[in-house]
């Protein structure tokens, strides 16, 4: 599949979106108009920078109201395109984006368009150029991809040709199934996009809120399963409208953007397979063997290439948390009730157990990247083959990362998340048992193991909460989605004092790995790097706190032997408890308990949620949880009461007086 992108999608100059695109491995581009005009490069300039480059000039657009209009205008507008026409010349490209007319068109007449459409392609062909004619979502007259198609059919002109865009077609609902029967030859171009899906017009829906593919909520898969049916060769190119990718990094943009292509190409592969046999019943038009046909698949004259196919994670193997000073963290988890299993006979971290749930402190030297306060730096997950889990990252161009290892320790594949996480896969083991804890055992130091609770024995990684950039969100969501096999839940709001706070939940199908991801409010309290914020290896300052959460079975037992320790709390309004009784009419004695521990309740059809939260030590705490019955949530309605909280002793530190003002 030959691969494309609108420069529009990305910030920067025109020169720098090329060298971007070129850096991420595009085939070729699509000129918009306005970044040409805007640069002082000269079309030449630009045919030999793509040419140097190894970029095509795929497409120049677009030329906006053209059709439906006044025989006056038509001549204007023929004068328009002729000047168009020549300076494409000038870069060496051969097809333009004409969109059906919003603004201009007064006469609605099918006979009249295709006359006019018909002058249009007469004059591009005395050029050499070709035209793509797309029906925009908006259209005045147009705005159905079939009533276009039959335009472009009734004038019947080698130089006319439709433009099949994604967004156009799918904002719109209509139905895919139809461009199996376009004749390939009238496929000029095709444009991909995804969206969310919103209850707003058209219009703004496009200009702002596109995403890349696999960002969104659009069946693209099957919309080019239907595209590759019909024998289209040409580029697949992305044009994403968006206002935080017009903000964002230019070559980290464009790497999300070939990511998501590469992603869709794989899903493309994957709908055409499982929907074989309505091809072979006669449904598109592609040419396959008898050969093809006996094997139940057919050929399409687009290949589409797949990924090193993987399962998705059986479960994490550890959670590690980077700091510089690792006291306070030792405390913390000592008072939980983890264990203590030594330091690591080469690497300067720790690793603290509970159950199968592992911990690793990593002692960042003092003066590496970040702050130096504690913070989340990796997950490792248990995968059934960490080098192939790897090979398909990586060739969805997540970064290596390189771990040393010496000849007799074990060795972890690894590679950046987009919010600079470090992900680690890890051979699982039938008894759950991790081989690398072996290399562990050297006590450097004072700090001894400590009595686990017995309820507390089987204790596991629940979940892993991540905050996101707000300029990355999309892009992490499509990187764990392609790279992790973790399936994307419908995302949640939830209030706190600085703003809504947007959750997304990534976890596997059978919940053995949950991953949440939230955006938060775009802050950035005073003295945050001394109360709450880490460090990114990007050198971004957190501006928002993470946990990591551990399911154990007897929270109440696990809570009391915690505060026997000295554990530090998240302290819980009393109003809290009184809300809970109204909502649950909880036993007096139970309700008692969770005030005096302060734990936090939830309960649903399914079951029921016991948590706590401890203290942040720098940008990072931790959760207790205890899932009973069949509860699968989080304890949503608890969120705001967490975040409010936090909020509050975040402010109580950093407050000249430590004293709380009304």
């Amino acid at each position: 599949m030959r691969t494309g992108i609108a420069t529009v999608c990305l910030s920067g100059t025109l020169k720098e979106k090329m060298q971007a695109c070129a850096i991420a491995g595009f085939d070729g581009i699509e000129i918009f108009e306005q970044d040409l005009v805007t640069s002082p490069l000269s079309p030449e300039d630009v045919r030999k920078m793509a040419a140097d480059l190894g970029l095509t000039l795929d497409l120049y657009q677009p030329f906006r109201d053209f059709d439906s209009v006044t025989e006056d205008l038509l001549s204007a507008n023929l004068r328009r395109a002729d000047a168009k026409f020549g300076l494409m010349s000038r870069l060496g490209m051969d097809t333009i984006l004409v969109c059906s007319n919003v603004a201009t068109a007064t006469i609605d007449d099918d006979g009249l368009r295709a006359g006019q459409l018909a002058d249009l392609a007469a004059l591009a062909g005395d050029h050499g150029v070709k035209v793509a004619y797309e029906a925009l979502a908006w259209g005045k007259y147009v705005n159905d991809y079939e009533h276009a198609h039959r335009l472009v059919e009734m004038v019947d002109h080698p130089n006319l040709g439709t433009c099949l865009d994604s967004f156009h077609i799918l904002s719109r609902d209509w139905d895919t199934a139809p461009i199996e029967d376009f004749d390939p030859d009238k496929i000029f171009f095709v444009q991909v996009a995804d969206a969310p899906k919103l209850s707003l017009d058209v219009l703004s829906w496009s200009r702002h809120y596109r995403v890349f593919p696999g960002e969104g909520q659009f069946e693209l898969a099957k919309f080019m399963g239907h595209v590759v049916r019909a024998g289209y060769t040409g580029p697949v190119s992305l044009e994403v409208f968006n206002d935080v990718f017009r903000q964002s990094d230019v070559e980290r943009t464009a790497v999300d953007a070939m990511r998501s292509l590469i992603w869709l190409e794989e899903q493309s592969a994957k709908w055409l397979d499982a929907n074989a046999a309505s091809a072979l019943n006669g449904a598109g038009t592609a040419s396959g063997g008898a050969g093809a046909k006996a094997a139940g698949r057919r050929r399409y004259p687009m290949e589409l290439a797949t990924l090193p196919q993987v399962a998705e994670p059986a479960g994490f193997n550890f959670a590690e948390v980077k700091a510089a000073d690792t006291a306070a963290l030792e405390t913390v988890l000592g008072q939980l009730g983890f264990e203590f299993n030594g330091r690591h006979r080469t690497k300067d971290v720790q690793l603290w157990t509970m159950g199968h749930a592992r911990v690793i402190i990593n002692e960042q030297a003092p003066g590496a990247v970040g702050s130096g306060a504690p913070a989340i730096a990796a997950v490792g997950f248990d995968v059934d083959s960490p080098v192939i889990a790897s090979a398909r990252a990586q060739q969805l161009k997540a970064p290596a990362v390189p771990r040393k290892s010496q000849a007799d320790e074990e060795v972890f594949q690894g590679f950046a998340a987009p919010d600079s996480t470090e992900i680690f896969l890890c051979q699982g083991s039938p008894d759950g048992i991790a081989a690398w804890i072996n290399e562990f055992g050297e006590t450097r130091g004072s700090v001894g193991g400590l009595e686990v609770p017995s309820g507390a024995r089987n204790a596991v990684i629940d979940h892993v909460n991540l905050a996101q950039p707000w300029q990355h969100f999309d892009e992490a969501v499509l990187f764990y989605t392609s790279a992790l096999a973790l399936e994307p839940q419908p995302y949640a709001e939830v209030a706190s004092p600085s703003g809504l706070v947007r959750s997304q939940v990534m976890q596997t199908s059978d919940r053995a790995v949950r991953l949440v991801l939230n955006l938060a409010p775009v802050i950035q309290q005073d003295g945050a790097s001394e109360t709450g914020a880490g460090a990114s290896v990007t050198g971004q300052r957190k501006t928002y706190q993470e946990h990591i959460a551990f399911a154990v079975d007897d929270l109440v037992a696990t809570a009391r032997a915690a505060q026997e320790r000295g554990l530090d709390f998240l302290q819980i309004p009393a109003n809290y408890y009184e809300d809970l009784d109204a909502r649950f009419g909880l036993d007096p004695a139970f309700l008692a308990t969770l005030q005096e521990l302060n734990l936090l309740y939830d309960r649903d059809a399914d079951g029921e949620f016991l948590h706590f939260y401890t203290a942040t030590v720098g940008s990072v705490f931790f959760e207790m949880v205890e899932r009973r019955g069949n509860y699968d949530g989080y304890g949503a309605p608890n969120a705001p009461v967490r975040h409010a909280v936090q909020y509050d002793h975040l402010h109580q530190l950093t407050s000249p007086t430590n004293t709380i003002t009304y």
